[in-house]
């Protein structure tokens, strides 16, 4: 597929991205792009947050693990159901109790200032890392197949994708992005579904046929449960999901603004629920096409393409839907797929990010009414500037796979705020509010040191994303130390 072409599809996908925006952000207030003024339907935001959840990362860098992992992902995503049924049973009703725009306002109500600051500014870090992470992938199979051909520098990629977001974000925001989102979850499925149906037609086999050979099977385990010490084990790997679900999503502004735009708390439950049973579904679906990329990669001869000289199963996906001589209609798919994959999750990060920015450092509900809007945009282009500066650090310094590296990334940042919401909900101490920030940096370090020396410590151990849970124990115990004496 031509460059131009791959671009001229990209220019047609914005256009209607810019249609949505222009309806939905008729309304250029601060209730609108921070709350959707409380009227989304949830079975709307529901479907929408798939693709949400999914993004760039899963289209592309599930596949292509693949190869080292097999089905261990599954277990993860298990873990995340039993995330989400804790999520609609205990956050969503205490956030729609409190009325809150930012879910951080909680820990102000709780605890006080600089515990609110502390939890904004781990999600800040946190969903500016994820989402570049994510953005970072898509842009690179968009440099390598497109931009490449006309010598035009990957800074300028990351700079044009991301002021594209800009573009029909700033008006409309939350309200805008769970319309853009249910638009893009749904490209995103159409285009997994197409390939698997194309490279099973190219294979001659059924879906029965897939299930049953000797290829699939080399690929498809679920189950790792033959080594404790080893990061794949099952049941590190469920608990790691579970509580990476909860910070993710639960703790998360990005994820929870949406979930917060539904009518009433019992619509929101329903919402992040039913999205628990359907990621299982969806996820399965994802690793399959990973499994049959590979199979087809070594029937025909396909190389797994490399940059600098090491190898990247990422761009396996790209490869075959752009390279290997399978129709118009699969790269058709595939750059539709890959482009809403991607923007799905950076644009609603970018309104998040500047919800929590403008609600819990600048309070910016507690200024002039003629102020808050000038402040909002002021605050939405700044972080687009910084979004584009992570991305383009991510070329210099990301050697593993993204889906590998997003999980590792989030086990330290999100764990503070596992750790302060759990002490907060689950005790009654008040604690010394202006130590907060130091104990939540200690628990990162101290996370950080476990993990690099675990196996010396535990004899052979070493930690998968059960991390998490650890860095939140940090928190927690650090917070405890802190605590003032009941009177």
């Amino acid at each position: 597929m031509k460059p131009l072409f791959i671009l001229s599809l990209i220019a047609i996908y914005f256009s209607i991205l810019l249609i949505i925006a222009y309806f939905t952000g008729k309304n250029d207030s601060n209730e609108t792009f921070f709350k959707a003024n409380k009227k989304s339907t949830w079975y709307v935001v529901a479907f929408g947050m798939i693709g949400a959840s999914l993004s760039g990362v899963t289209f592309i860098s599930v596949p292509g693990w693949v190869q080292s992992s097999q089905f261990r992902y599954m277990q993860i995503v298990i873990g995340y159901l039993f995330g989400y049924i804790v999520i609609g049973l205990l956050l969503i009703p205490m956030y729609y109790k409190l009325k809150i725009t930012s879910i951080y306002e909680f820990l102000k109500h709780r605890f006080g200032s600089t515990s609110h600051k502390t939890g904004a500014f781990f999600f800040i870090v946190s969903r500016s890392l994820v989402a570049s992470f994510r953005l970072f992938l898509v842009v690179s199979v968009l440099q390598y197949y497109v931009f490449d051909a006309w010598n035009i520098p990957f800074e300028f990629t990351v700079i044009l994708s991301i002021l594209l977001i800009w573009v029909y974000t700033f008006k409309g925001g939350i309200k805008t992005i769970v319309w853009t989102d249910t638009f893009q979850t749904t490209f995103m499925l159409i285009a997994v579904f197409a390939a698997i149906f194309i490279i099973l037609n190219k294979l001659d086999w059924s879906i029965l046929d897939m299930i049953n050979s000797k290829e699939f099977t080399k690929y498809s385990q679920i189950i790792f449960s033959e080594d404790f010490n080893d990061k794949k084990h099952v049941i590190k790997s469920f608990l790691g999901g579970m509580f990476i679900a909860i910070a993710m999503t639960g703790l998360d502004q990005d994820m929870m603004q949406k979930n917060l735009t539904c009518k009433n708390p019992k619509e929101s439950q329903w919402n992040v629920i039913s999205l628990g049973f359907v990621l299982i579904i969806v996820n399965f679906i994802f690793l399959t096409l990973g499994a049959l990329l590979f199979i087809y990669a070594e029937k025909f001869g396909i190389s797994i393409p490399k940059i600098d000289g090491a190898v990247k199963t990422d761009l396996l996906f790209p490869e075959i839907a752009l390279n290997s001589n399978l129709g118009i209609i699969i790269a058709v798919f595939f750059i539709l797929g890959l482009i809403a994959a991607a923007y799905s999750s950076a644009d609603s990060a970018l309104t998040s990010v500047t919800t929590s920015y403008c609600v819990d450092f600048l309070a910016i509900e507690e200024k002039e009414k003629s102020q808050q809007k000038r402040i909002r945009k002021k605050v939405h282009i700044v972080i687009s500037i910084v979004l584009v500066f992570v991305v383009i650090a991510f070329k210099y310094v990301l050697a593993d796979n993204v889906i590998s590296s997003l999980l590792q990334v989030v086990s330290y940042t999100y764990g503070p705020l596992l750790g302060l919401f759990t002490f907060g909900i689950f005790t009654k101490y008040i604690i010394k509010d202006q130590y907060v920030w130091i104990i939540a940096i200690l628990s990162v370090s101290l996370s950080y040191a476990l993990n690099s020396y675990s196996s010396l410590i535990f004899n052979g151990y070493t930690f998968g994303y059960e991390l998490i849970i650890i860095n939140g124990l940090f928190t927690f115990f650090g917070l405890y130390l802190i605590r003032k004496p009941i009177k």
